[in-house]
């Protein structure tokens, strides 16, 4: 475990001013414009995956993580200014590209091809972060984390971080600089460097149960979702609605359909997950709670999908079993009511039916 001590100092120009100050407070310039630091910091030798730096501004949290870990630092950074998102990663392919912003929680078609300028900000945070993650370096160090997104998206953004390095999908080290403490328990670090105290504390900390509430709901909360979901027809009005909130803030949106010419069997057509809480599982656990539902009701439940995600999970999951994996041809919508409707067609899918019991 390597003591990490730097100094930092800069020049000082004298003036009037500068010398008012220093007689006011008794404050001698040479000692103004020098600080040391001085903590201990985990090496890269030792067993660890995520770790971060807390302490209010002017700590020390930058000049440490620079004298530790030197050019792994990041942080925010450039994007082309009008182009889309997806052409702001180099030479990675679109698959890398995609699955790591799915990792990150910014699962979102539609604004991938986006220009990053025109995002939220909690979008452009999670941007930034694909983008260091997908630098070819066994350990990123991303300065001034969470600084700039409301403390929802803070939360829920480190909890994606943590999700997508645990579970080996992002094969990285990460380090977060920041003067956030409310981020640490979801972020489940394995040691945190207090630059308040100079402490560092051992030990991965727990994130916090998130308990979600699903409940039918009319097909006006539609509206608040339809604009992130990656096709754009319009819900039918035969739709089984369901609307999951958390802290009684709605996040997520589920429907479901009479499959035509089968009695007995439904299958979800939507399904979408608000930006700011995605990449923790939420969709996911939405996803099964609905199937169980309509199971118990004498249901037989499946789901269609090209998204990634949402092929990822349930090729994995036990609760459900791939029946059908094709790719149509080049018929990608057609006129419905005088309103253009987009159909799988043209796109690869993968049809998957619930299995009850599991």
């Amino acid at each position: 475990m390597p003591n990490v001590t730097t100094t930092v100092q800069c020049d000082i120009r004298e003036s009037f001013r500068v010398q008012q100050v220093s007689g006011m407070f008794d404050l001698p310039p040479a000692e103004a414009c020098q600080e040391t630091f001085c903590v201990d910091v985990p090496s890269s030798e030792e067993d660890w995956q995520i770790g971060a730096i807390v302490g209010p501004s002017g700590s020390g949290k930058s000049t440490i993580a620079k004298a530790a870990f030197g050019d792994a630092v990041c942080g925010y950074q450039e994007w082309p200014r009008d182009m889309a998102i997806v052409d702001g990663f180099g030479d990675r392919t679109i698959k890398q590209i995609t699955q790591t912003l799915t990792a990150v929680g910014f699962a979102s078609p539609p604004a991938w091809v986006k220009p990053h300028r025109v995002l939220s900000t909690g979008q452009q945070f999670r941007c930034d972060l694909a983008r260091a993650l997908l630098a070819d370096m066994p350990l990123i160090v991303f300065d001034e984390f969470t600084s700039v997104v409301d403390r929802t998206v803070a939360k829920v953004g480190s909890a994606a971080v943590s999700r997508c390095i645990r579970s080996g999908r992002i094969q990285r080290r990460f380090v977060a600089v920041t003067c956030h403490y409310d981020v640490l328990d979801w972020l489940e670090p394995d040691w945190v460097v207090d630059m308040a105290s100079g402490k560092l504390k051992r030990g991965r900390l727990r994130r916090p149960r998130i308990e979600l509430e699903l409940a039918r709901c009319r097909p006006a909360a539609w509206r608040l979702f339809a604009r992130h979901h990656y096709l754009s027809g319009s819900l039918s009005p035969f739709a089984r609605c369901y609307l999951v909130t958390w802290r009684d803030e709605p996040v997520a949106f589920c429907a479901t359909i009479h499959l035509y010419g089968f009695r007995g069997r439904r299958r979800i057509t939507r399904i979408v997950t608000l930006p700011d809480y995605q990449g923790i599982g939420i969709g996911a656990r939405v996803l099964e709670a609905v199937a169980n539902h309509e199971s118990a009701d004498g249901q037989r439940v499946s789901i269609t999908s090209s998204h990634p995600a949402i092929i990822g999970y349930c090729r994995k999951s036990p609760a459900w079993r791939a029946v059908q994996v094709s790719r149509a041809g080049n018929r990608k919508h057609y006129r419905k009511h005088n309103k253009l409707v987009r159909t799988s067609q043209g796109r690869a899918v993968v049809s998957f039916e619930f299995v009850t019991g599991v």
